[in-house]
């Protein structure tokens, strides 16, 4: 019954703003595989990229978005929806972090303005999205402040969450601590970057849109 409110509420929404696409976002921490995981389902669905990715947070710094992606499940569902990728939601962006990691001064001043900016474009597409697609680094704690703020920020709005524990091809790797951290939600483990288990995200992506 639940789901159902929920569809109904989504299609209700945007209606009532003059659409009709589905329009899912990815929301999650900087370096988590956000624009990892939507360049890979751009190119197994419309065959090109969506942006680039860097081991240097903040990369994404404006939301990008890509319209009438198609998937089909290997069980026959058939999912056309609207994709969005978000900067990485930060509750804490120091330009001396960039500098750290090998930018000059200047750039990593202009990429921390850049990336403040996006943070506060992602919030705001909040009121656009219909499903939330929270992608978590599972080698890392689940329980940080950003992961619970963004969860938390979700719940109250009643939208649809799949959280997707990502890397999971890495050694310290640990899904049963981000089931653990949100019971409450489906969670898929995969590796966006080498493509493992794509079909269990798919398959979990359509069934938490219905």
């Amino acid at each position: 019954m639940m789901n159902f409110l929920l569809s109904l509420k989504n299609s209700l929404k945007r209606l009532l703003r003059g659409r009709s696409s589905l329009v899912i976002g990815l929301y999650g921490p900087p370096n988590a595989g956000k624009t990892t995981l939507a360049n890979k389902i751009c190119k197994d669905w419309i065959g090109e990229e969506m942006g680039t990715v860097s081991p240097i947070a903040h990369e994404t710094r404006e939301v990008k978005v890509k319209e009438k992606v198609c998937i089909k499940t290997e069980t026959g569902k058939e999912l056309m929806f609207n994709l969005i990728d978000t900067p990485g939601i930060a509750t804490r962006i120091d330009y001396e972090d960039f500098m750290k990691a090998g930018l000059p001064e200047a750039k990593a001043k202009k990429r921390a303005k850049e990336a403040t900016k996006g943070v506060i474009e992602a919030i705001k597409w909040l009121d656009d999205v219909d499903t939330v697609v929270v992608v978590i680094d599972a080698t890392q704690d689940p329980y940080s402040q950003v992961n619970v703020t963004i969860i938390g920020n979700l719940a109250a709005r009643n939208i649809p969450v799949l959280i997707i524990g990502n890397k999971v091809d890495l050694k310290r790797a640990s899904l049963k601590r981000v089931k653990a951290a949100f019971p409450q939600y489906a969670v898929v483990g995969i590796s966006a970057k080498y493509g493992t288990n794509m079909n269990d995200f798919y398959e979990a992506l359509a069934k938490v849109t219905e």
